[in-house]
């Protein structure tokens, strides 16, 4: 490089104006062109760089001079005489070699560092657009850093002012006929005779600068013209043309911002990929319908997340460890940099795994983040495209291994996403969009969600467990279809009861604090003897009272709140409790968890609007066959084999059941919680069916021989207060019975917690 020419860039005179001065260094770049008869050396050989630089600075400068808004005698120059047109010819010929990064870097720095709007003028936006379409073409260039630098410039210049984004919407017809062939661009940007005229309207004819005369100005803009001609003919002799626009057809507009991220995203560099990925998630926010309806018309965005979620799942290995895709860790999109030789917990498909999860994350972050009807249709192509075209077979296989795999994934992703447009698309997924009360001849009618269902009674534990945990976490989202297609639409006309109008002579059995025709569990044989451990000791718990409905007259509140925690405290007989043996698992203990857990189902549920009350008896169709829905009646069928079935799909099953008493609907209450409820006849309720559990378990204690030693023995090595030993016969039984004694103790403080909000003001 002449090193003279370097220093006569860098130290030229200060005293000239700094119009002239900038003038200077442009006709210094355009000079090369005219002078060099070598166009193959690289550009860092030559002063262009220098000078592209100092005309930053000037342009800087000047800006910082003037009021804000005011466009100074350079900037009009640069404008006027299409200067960015000209570069961006001169960068797509990468002539001489390595223009094209100079040119990247001179665009960026200037939409950077100017603070007033420039992207509304017709010769900014143009070229910019044009730049724009150069991106991303060919992967892994030595530009990519400075294509993927200047993307996000003009993105974060979007997002400041969203409606310049129809000016990167272009008619691809329109700009086809409009570019006449190949040397149209070149003609027109190089001789720089047009008038500016901007897309606002604006006049933007060059000022003169102040101190200068008319002559002045006239003999400059003569020599500038002159010198353009020159350089335009130097130019065609360099062989440096624009080529034709690619004749790809794509319906009304195209969105070249997007696709040109879109390449960058597939970026073997990783911090390409993530900048383009963050580009991409600025533009899908933006507010404009226009550039919402493009981005999911016109580009290939919806297609490109779904197939990359797609070629990921199918990526991963036949079968993963249940256990391993539960704790992989949090993943976040934009740190997926896994390395598997630096960690001590891998294992085979690890990285695969952190790589779908981490673009799902991405695929439901932009979802979250992007404009109303940019996040439905993004959500639905994940839902017909990924869901539907590439789990839902997985699912549905019959491979234990394959079921249990997807199943995992499938509940990984449940916990996981956040978006609610997502969440919401999956759960139809899941569940089907029905809302009408099933019946039993057609819980079938949405395949995935009666399979589903089905596997939660699967013959492999390990599925029944993982599918009952997936079902788990789907009832904590925020998202009330999700309960009132599994549950609510059956209990809607509340035909699980049996209305008995209050008569007369049922006064006596009110005032006692029952309810007409229900059955006082206290004078049940299986119930009496309560151990003192079971009471209620603080009566401040009693304090409250639950509200009246019309068809449950008020009473005391303290006697009633008492009758219904005791009903399922004392549901398990005396003998074949073990809890009292043992510190630390009392009744208070729950009650703590519940009064938490319910507060935080309380505000989920808050803008559902439920009603405060059970609809009223008398506008009830109490005549229609009552079904408890296949998900009930899948649970129920668990619940009243816990006496046979492991300690692990017991303490699932009763987790699933406590998650539902939890949610504050009238309903779901009375139907889990309500030991005095008037069941019609047929029909079962959670409380019936755990005292059938209870009778069929009275029977079996007494084959047992030294059955209290031996419930405290397991509960003792299920607290881990007794090392394992010799195998205790009817283990199974043991825990099971361990089981129902801390869900009856469960259930109770969640039944006293609900009457104690609905009480307080």
């Amino acid at each position: 490089m002449n090193l003279y020419n370097v220093f006569s860039t860098i130290l030229l005179a200060p005293s000239l104006p700094l119009q002239e001065d900038f003038v200077y260094h442009w006709k210094a770049i355009t000079h090369y062109y005219i002078e060099t008869s070598d166009d193959k050396a690289p550009v860092t050989d030559t002063n262009i760089p220098s000078h592209l630089e100092q005309m930053l600075v000037i342009l800087v400068q000047e800006e910082n001079e003037r009021e804000f808004g005011e466009t100074g005698p350079c900037m009009e120059y640069l404008l006027h005489h299409k200067i960015l047109e000209t570069l961006y010819t001169l960068g797509k010929a990468d002539c001489p070699p390595g223009m094209k990064q100079q040119v990247l870097v001179f665009y960026t720095k200037l939409l950077g560092k100017i603070r007033q709007p420039l992207l509304p003028h017709i010769n900014v936006h143009r070229p910019v657009q044009k730049l724009i379409r150069l991106c991303g073409e060919v992967l892994a260039t030595p530009t990519e850093n400075e294509e993927i630098q200047f993307l996000c410039i003009v993105c974060a210049k979007l997002k400041q002012d969203p409606y310049l984004v129809n000016f990167f919407l272009e008619n691809k017809f329109k700009s086809l006929a409009s570019q006449g062939g190949p040397n149209a661009i070149s003609e027109d940007v190089l001789k720089g005779q047009d008038s500016l005229s901007t897309d606002t309207g604006q006049s933007c004819q060059p000022e003169e600068p102040s101190g200068a005369s008319g002559t002045e100005h006239t003999d400059l803009e003569d020599e500038t013209s002159r010198q353009m001609g020159d350089l335009s003919t130097s130019l065609e002799n360099l062989s440096v043309t624009e080529l034709p626009e690619a004749t790809v057809v794509r319906p009304n507009q195209d969105y070249n911002l997007v696709n040109s991220l879109l390449n960058l995203t597939r970026s073997p560099d990783g911090r390409i990929a993530v900048k383009a990925c963050e580009g991409l998630m600025l533009l899908v926010s933006l507010p404009e319908p226009a550039a919402a309806k493009c981005l999911t018309q016109s580009t290939c965005l919806c297609e490109l997340l779904t197939d990359r979620l797609a070629s990921l799942y199918k990526a991963l290995p036949q079968s993963v460890d249940p256990l391993d895709i539960e704790t992989v860790e949090a993943i976040n999109w934009g740190l997926d940099s896994y390395s598997h030789k630096e960690d001590a917990s891998a294992f085979p498909g690890k990285r695969a795994l952190i790589s779908f999860l981490s673009w799902f994350d991405y695929c439901d972050q932009l979802i979250k983040e992007a404009q109303k009807t940019a996040a439905v249709a993004l959500a639905k192509a994940v839902h017909e495209r990924f869901f539907i075209g590439v789990m839902e077979p997985q699912l549905m296989q019959t491979s234990e291994m394959g079921i249990l795999t997807s199943t995992a994934l499938l509940h990984r992703i449940v916990r996981q996403v956040t978006s609610d447009i997502l969440l919401q698309e999956m759960v139809f997924f899941i569940l089907g969009e029905q809302r009408e009360p099933e019946t039993l001849a057609e819980i079938s009618r949405h395949p995935l969600r009666h399979r589903l269902i089905e596997h939660c009674d699967h013959i492999s534990d390990e599925i029944s467990i993982m599918t009952l945990r997936m079902f788990e976490h789907l009832l904590q989202k925020p998202n009330e279809h999700i309960l009132y297609n599994l549950v609510l639409r059956n209990l809607e006309e509340r035909n699980y009861t049996e209305y008995k109008p209050v008569c007369p002579e049922d006064k006596d059995v009110v005032e006692n604090g029952l309810i007409a025709g229900a059955v006082d569990l206290e004078e049940d044989p299986l119930f009496t003897d309560i151990s003192p451990d079971n009471t209620l000791s603080n009566q401040e718990w009693l304090s409250s009272s639950p509200p009246a409905t019309p068809d449950h007259p008020k009473t005391d509140g303290k006697t009633e709140v008492h009758k219904i925690v005791n009903s399922f405290l004392c549901l398990v007989p005396d003998e074949a409790k073990s809890s009292y043996h043992v510190e630390g698992t009392g009744y208070d203990t729950y009650l703590r968890d519940a009064h938490r857990q319910f507060r935080d189902y309380c505000a989920i549920c808050l803008r559902w609007e439920w009603p405060g009350s059970p609809k009223a008896l008398e506008r009830c169709n109490l005549e229609a066959a009552f079904f408890e829905g296949h998900f009930l009646k899948v649970l129920f069928d668990r619940m009243g084999r816990i006496l046979d079935q492991p300690y692990d799909v017991n303490l699932q099953v009763t987790s699933v059941l406590s998650r539902l008493s939890l949610f504050p609907h009238p309903h779901i209450h009375e139907y889990l919680l309500d030991p005095y409820v008037n069941l019609a006849s047929g029909c079962r309720s959670l409380f019936s069916v755990i005292v059938r559990v209870v009778g069929d378990l009275m029977v079996r204690i007494q084959r047992i021989q030294d059955f209290t030693p031996k419930l405290l023995l397991v509960r003792k090595r299920l607290l881990g207060l007794e090392p394992e030993g010799p195998v205790i016969d009817h283990i199974t039984l043991l825990e099971g019975v361990i089981v129902l004694e801390e869900f009856c103790k469960e259930l109770a403080a969640i039944a006293f917690v609900k009457y104690h909000a609905a009480s307080t003001p």
